[in-house]
């Protein structure tokens, strides 16, 4: 499946710094416009197959939680995971991908729309109030991988 939506970020960090940074979900809220953290689930404790972990979103005026289940996973290069609704219903797909370069690495956001048209049309846009969500998640993944490199940056001495 191709990703709807990529967006990447070159980083001058062994990729097993950014890999740590990508796959702490319930700091992910330092870095995101719209997830605020959360917490692993099911007695996970970090990223891995079948993990479980509870996201918390906030958007103008509202805040949801997700069902968040981990697919895919091999440190350091690629972190893959499945989004529901509280419900239940399938909303979309995000990874992250992490590609070795001369000077460190390069960070790649994905996500693939992955929910029914009842979630893209209606659900999606009255839940977080977000009428264009694909414009929206192409803003939200700049903001997102601006925010590891300043992470990255604060970390590296000069």
């Amino acid at each position: 499946m191709e990703p709807t939506i990529s967006r990447s970020v070159e980083l001058a960090v062994d990729p097993e710094v950014a890999w740590a940074i990508v796959t702490d979900l319930p700091s992910m809220g330092e870095l995101s416009p719209e997830n605020v953290g959360g917490r692993w689930v099911g007695g996970a404790t970090g990223p891995a197959v079948g993990a479980r972990f509870r996201g918390v979103n906030r958007g103008p005026g509202k805040e949801w939680w997700t069902r968040v289940r981990v697919m895919e996973c091999e440190p350091p290069r690629w972190f893959l995971f499945d989004v529901r609704s509280s419900f239940g219903m399938r909303v979309s797909r995000w990874a992250y991908e992490i590609t070795p370069t001369a000077n460190g690495c390069r960070l790649t956001e994905h996500w693939y729309r992955v929910g029914n048209k009842f979630v893209q049309r209606y659900l999606g846009p009255i839940v977080t109030g977000k009428p264009d969500r694909p414009g929206y998640n192409a803003y939200s993944m700049e903001q997102t991988l601006a925010a590891v490199a300043r992470k990255i940056e604060a970390r590296t001495p000069s």
